[in-house]
C-alpha cells in the first residue's frame, strides 16, 4: 500500500470514527488507490449482507470530501436498508402473474 492510498484510508477511517449508529458497524480497507467503506448490521438477528462502497481517489481527494462523505454515506445507508427487504408491493404483484 503505497502513502497516497494510507493517507486516503486514515481520512475515510477519521470520518467514519466521528458516526456512532446503534444497529450498525462502520469500517474501511484498502482497494488498490481507493478505499472500500463497509457497513455491517450489528448482531442481526437474521443474516444480513455486508453493504460495500467504494471511494475513488478523485472523491478521497476532493476538497469538500467531508460533505460529500456524509451524503455518500447517509445514501448508502437507505440504499443497505432497502436491500434487506424480503417482500414487497413489487414481488406480490409478479408472484400472483406467477401462480396458476
Amino acid at each position: 500500500m503505497n502513502s497516497a492510498t494510507n493517507s486516503r484510508l486514515d481520512r475515510v477511517k477519521s470520518q467514519l470514527n466521528l458516526y456512532e449508529h446503534p444497529l450498525l458497524d462502520f469500517s474501511a480497507r484498502p482497494k488498490a488507490d481507493a478505499v472500500e467503506v463497509l457497513i455491517q448490521f450489528r448482531n442481526p438477528p437474521v443474516p444480513v449482507h455486508i453493504y460495500i462502497f467504494e471511494l475513488h481517489p478523485r472523491d478521497l481527494d476532493h476538497p469538500q470530501f467531508e460533505w460529500t462523505f456524509q451524503r455518500q454515506l447517509y445514501d448508502c445507508l437507505h440504499d443497505y436498508l432497502v436491500e434487506m427487504f424480503i417482500r414487497t408491493p413489487q414481488d406480490m404483484k409478479e408472484r400472483r402473474q406467477r401462480e396458476p
